[in-house]
């Protein structure tokens, strides 16, 4: 069948990407479903960082490319060997696949799965198919989702099955601005009532992160930015307090409006120089969870006496150390309840055709979360 998709050909092309045009916006061909895959037609696909990270060269990837990771949609058609979906459910994508059989996913880790990682890694399925092409030549996967186009073929491990009264545009956000964000303060952090937390970084995930420590009633919690606009929001989304990172020094500030630090620091910039600033502002016997990406090439330095002398915590997240079958219901259940205001992160509804420019967009930090409706 043909599908009409924004395929990034190369990465590194210069800004503003309005001009140069790193996406493409192309009709390929896409075969399947296999036995055991799954056919989707893409209804609301997000603008996420990560995505801006792989245009712009910070988190490579083979090319040419079907981007996109974050995303909604409606099934088409299934496999003969698919179990649990049929056509016409809607789904939400998660964008790393969990096999079921790893140390990892046996464990109930499943975002850190080595089969999902590898297939990610290689830019296939994780069965190791590639299902797009143009002219004879095959495009490569991201994420096992490829979100930027009308129709994409996934595993049905990538797939969370959703109610069909939830917004197209809602619905995407979930896949990973809020599974992220809002996992990382309810799994990694495990935020508890009173808690004094402070979020650095307030795109689409770390206000995900804000609300979602909200929702497990933090006590202080303080937005950390560079743009006024982002810690207005932050305001409305619940933030006690909010620190301008481009007027005073972060870490003084959190420590003055905490009497010496935050219980947690929750970074998602991926940014060293924040990661740092994030665990200098936690308290001793504090923990700083960090959700950003940085270059792969980039090293953190932290005093280590600090570890044992100070019983700090540092943490990873990824996919907000997530189980999407589990999470994703009970972040959409707390989001019907008013405890998630996942709306407010929706900054714009763009066509397909706009997508270059919403990433200039997005690079400036002027958006939280725009999103394509197909």
């Amino acid at each position: 069948m043909k599908t009409t998709a924004a395929v990034l050909m190369e990465m590194e092309r210069p800004m503003p990407y309005a001009d140069s045009r790193p996406l493409e916006i192309q009709e390929l061909e896409l075969v399947g479903p296999a036995e055991d895959e799954v056919l989707v037609e893409v209804k609301g696909a997000g603008l996420c960082h990560s995505d801006l990270s792989t245009i712009n060269g910070s988190r490579p990837r083979q090319t040419p490319m079907v981007l996109g990771h974050e995303a909604s949609g409606i099934v088409r058609e299934v496999g003969g060997a698919v179990r649990g979906f049929k056509p016409d459910e809607h789904v939400i994508f998660t964008f790393i696949p969990g096999c079921g059989a790893c140390r990892y996913c046996r464990v109930g880790r499943p975002s850190l799965c080595e089969p999902g990682m590898n297939a990610n890694n290689a830019g296939t399925l994780m069965n190791g198919g590639r299902r797009f092409s143009n002219n004879g030549k095959s495009y490569f996967h991201h994420c096992g989702v490829s979100a930027y186009s009308q129709f994409t073929i996934a595993m049905p491990e990538s797939l969370v099955k959703v109610d069909d009264d939830l917004a197209f545009e809602h619905a995407t956000l979930f896949g990973c601005a809020v599974m992220t964000g809002a996992g990382a303060a309810f799994n990694t952090a495990n935020v508890r009532p009173g808690q004094s937390v402070a979020v650095f970084g307030l795109g689409g995930v770390g206000l995900s992160a804000l609300i979602g420590a909200k929702a497990c009633a933090a006590g202080k919690l303080i937005a950390v930015d560079l743009l006024e606009s982002k810690l207005e929001l932050a305001r409305e989304l619940g933030a006690t307090d909010t620190v301008n990172a481009g007027e005073c020094d972060p870490v003084e500030a959190i420590r003055d409006l905490t009497n010496g630090g935050v219980e947690i620091a929750i970074e998602s910039v991926g940014n060293v120089k924040v990661i740092e600033q994030a665990y200098k502002s936690a308290m001793r016997g504090g923990t700083t969870v960090t959700i950003g990406l940085p270059h792969p090439a980039h090293e953190l330095k932290i005093p280590a006496v600090t570890l044992a002398a100070e019983e700090k915590t540092l943490k990873g997240s990824y996919q907000g150390s997530c189980v999407p079958s589990r999470d994703i219901p009970r972040f959409i259940e707390l989001f019907r309840a008013g405890q998630l205001p996942v709306e407010k992160l929706l900054t714009g509804i763009i066509p397909l055709e706009e997508i270059n420019a919403g990433f200039d967009r997005l690079h400036k930090g002027e958006v939280a979360r725009q999103v394509i409706l197909f």
